[in-house]
């Protein structure tokens, strides 16, 4: 499954006329919840850019700060950045050439293996241009070389293996940073294993999250792998970008401007009242002065063309201050008022949104007389689009790390042309050329200081309402590369989670500090979290340590932010704290590791799995009050343990870790060779199967 390439063709199709589309299209259609205002870039946007786009074209990559390594002649040369998508289109003149003197330097097509990878699909071609378009355009890295790989024809049907053989050819290639902006929508220990290996190779990993938001959990491999850099987007620097926000009775809904809407200089607050399909008829003995009015799209007539700027003219007319637009099928929509059917001199004189048929109907079912509605449209480019995927993706680590944009993003299309896109896909490879001016800056960075330089110097990101998004949702921030090539200071980890419990309330944290000029003046450590979490910490050579101490029985995920100065930055470090009810204590003996759990209820069950952090993979044990709980592990590394503890006919949650460090080298093959012996087991199956066979029901 491809994690980007939202053309905005499936947007425009159907957008202002009646006709339905089919069931997933128009699911598809939530991803966005800013639109372009203005209609002709919009009507243009998959086909080749013309010269009154150009004001559009260059946005995303100047605005996350590449004109400061610019200034100094850093672009990216002599780093190699494998690309693992669709192929690239290599006689693109901003992207031109195949073989070492090209900028498409190497490669492999894996899908038909004599030919060279090149893009037919488009998908790969916009992502290598984010990263390294020269020409008309300009990637963020435009002198970085690419090896493309190319995993899938038609950008949608991606074979896991392709992308694990991807990756090993990548590292036989020695790579120095590797794009990944595909996936599955699930974990692959396979995927996770080689990413792994690569960063063992110090290749830098960037994958993105993929677009199955706004709901959490929805990030899969390779995105979810521990060690790479994940990538949600946001909007992008476009004053057209435009964010609508609305409230009913205090609860919120998604909605999504229409071309055509113009920001509010004040949000506009009112009783919404239903108005049928927006017709003049409709209107007719019903008071909507200064109101929101709600209608739904479509017609109950057959064949009648009620267009979007009809039921606005006629809203306007009879008095509303705003309109809002329910589907007439699942799913949510973008709508325009500007088209080329629109009567002589129309202008739009109200704001119009769309939203989701089911939360339409909500809205008229459960207002009252005294029902408030609050509507805001504003521009925010650092907004999370609604389509980027959301973490958690396991309690022990931080899934999205970075935003960046990815919305809108102007890049190299197939053919000699350029089209605006949406989709994490495209904010990924913001990073990886983020990194490549990094590495060409310092080619002695390893792959996790770039990691720590990238990831502590982002810019925060506010929601609507001006609050943070959160650590699920935008992880640190939004990339800053300006602040990522001033920085001095490398902080490891860059973020981190604590783990505490009444019986544990006091947790102690270190972090490996690195001065990249040897100063430590103006050295500064704050912290923004919630009021009942005490901080402290002290500098004790390079070694920063903090002791979190929890004052109160707040129990639940809680977040902050260390907030580091040094040298005239900001460094930010975010973390989460889990704070449960009960625990789980953990006293390890040659290899085996002994459970005890705890809970001020009295519990009867639990299911404890233990996590290789190295790799993902794990195994659990049940337990209960009366037994001691017991695993053995094969292989030095850090394990986290997840324990589900049930109560009363509920389950609560008690986390821990611990570093394996004392097993020799025997008893490290000893666990190497159990997985041997399983298989011999299986073939032994599969041969009596083949000898005697095996019943089928009928």
């Amino acid at each position: 499954m491809v994690l980007g390439f939202i053309p905005f063709i499936a947007l425009l199709s159907n957008s202002f006329l009646l006709v339905k589309t089919d069931k997933k299209s128009v699911k598809s259609l939530l991803v966005f919840s800013v639109i372009l205002v203005f209609a002709g870039i919009l009507i243009i946007s998959n086909l080749e850019m013309q010269d009154e786009s150009e004001l559009y074209l260059d946005r995303s990559v100047p605005y996350i700060g590449t004109d400061i390594p610019r200034m100094e002649g850093i672009d990216g040369k002599g780093v190699k950045i494998a690309v693992i998508d669709t192929g690239v289109d290599f006689n693109h003149p901003d992207l031109f050439g195949w073989g070492p003197d090209g900028k498409v330097i190497g490669g492999y097509n894996f899908i038909q293996e004599n030919e060279p990878p090149y893009d037919t699909n488009g998908h790969g071609t916009h992502v290598a241009g984010v990263i390294a378009a020269d020409g008309e355009k300009s990637g963020v890295a435009p002198k970085a070389k690419i090896l493309a790989y190319k995993v899938s024809e038609d950008g949608e049907g991606v074979s896991s293996d392709l992308i694990i053989r991807a990756i090993q050819k990548a590292i036989e290639d020695e790579a120095d940073i590797i794009n990944i902006s595909l996936g599955v929508n699930r974990t692959n220990a396979k995927i996770d294993h080689i990413v792994n290996e690569a960063l063992e190779k110090e290749i830098f990993v960037v994958t993105a999250a993929g677009n199955d938001g706004p709901g959490l959990e929805t990030i899969g491999s390779p995105g979810r792998n521990f060690g790479s850099v994940t990538v949600g987007a946001t909007y992008n620097n476009l004053t057209s970008s435009l964010v609508a926000t609305l409230e009913v009775d205090e609860k919120s809904f998604t909605v999504i401007p229409m071309v055509g809407s113009t920001k509010l200089e004040e949000p506009i607050i009112s009783k919404i009242v239903p108005a049928g399909y927006g017709k003049i008829s409709d209107f007719e003995n019903l008071d909507v002065k200064d109101a929101i009015v709600i209608v739904e799209r479509g017609s109950d007539v057959e064949g009648e063309m009620l267009y979007f700027s009809i039921k606005e003219k006629n809203a306007a007319n009879a008095g509303a201050k705003a309109l809002i637009v329910y589907n007439n099928i699942p799913g949510i929509f973008l709508g325009e008022l500007i088209h080329e059917f629109i009567e002589t001199g129309y202008t739009p004189q109200i704001p119009v949104v769309s939203i989701d048929r089911e939360e339409g109907l909500e809205i008229k079912e459960s207002i009252t007389d005294e029902s408030k509605g609050i509507l805001q449209l504003f521009y925010n480019p650092d907004f999370v689009t609604h389509f980027s995927s959301r973490g958690p993706v396991s309690p022990f680590y931080i899934k999205p790390e970075i935003v960046a944009p990815g919305a809108y993003i102007n890049t190299t299309q197939n053919n000699a042309g350029y089209n605006f896109t949406s989709g994490t896909s495209y904010a990924a490879p913001h990073v990886s050329g983020a990194a490549a001016l990094l590495l060409e800056k310092n080619p002695e960075l390893h792959h996790h200081e770039i990691k720590s330089l990238l990831l502590t110097t982002v810019m925060p990101v506010s929601d609507a309402y001006g609050q943070k998004f959160s650590i699920h949702e935008a992880g640190a921030g939004r990339l800053d590369i300006a602040n990522a090539f001033k920085a001095k200071l490398i902080i490891e980890p860059p973020n981190f989670v604590v783990i505490a419990s009444p019986d544990n309330r006091i947790v102690e944290k270190q972090f490996q500090l690195k001065s990249m000029d040897g100063a430590w003046e103006g050295f500064d450590v704050m912290f923004d979290g919630p009021e009942f979490i005490k901080f402290g910490g002290n500098l004790d050579g390079s070694i920063l340590n903090i002791r979190i101490n929890v004052v109160e029985d707040n129990f639940g995920e809680h977040e902050g932010t260390m907030l580091i100065s040094h040298g005239g930055i900001q460094y930010r470090v975010p973390f989460l704290l889990h704070y449960t009810p009960g625990s789980i204590s953990i006293e390890q003996q040659n290899g085996k590791l002994f459970f005890d759990i705890y809970h001020p209820d009295k519990w009867s069950f639990a299911k404890i799995s233990v996590i290789n952090s190295k790799d993902g993979s794990f195994q659990t044990i049940t337990t209960t009050p009366d037994k001691k709980a017991s695993i053995e592990v094969f292989e030095n590394s850090q394990y986290w343990i997840d324990a589900k503890i049930r109560i009363n006919g509920t389950t609560s949650n008690a986390y821990n870790v611990i570093e394996v460090d004392s097993l020799d080298e025997n008893q490290q093959r000893w666990g190497i060779d159990i997985p041997e012996k399983q298989i011999l087991i299986i073939i032994s199956i599969a041969i009596a199967i083949a000898m005697f066979g095996v019943v089928k029901r009928k």
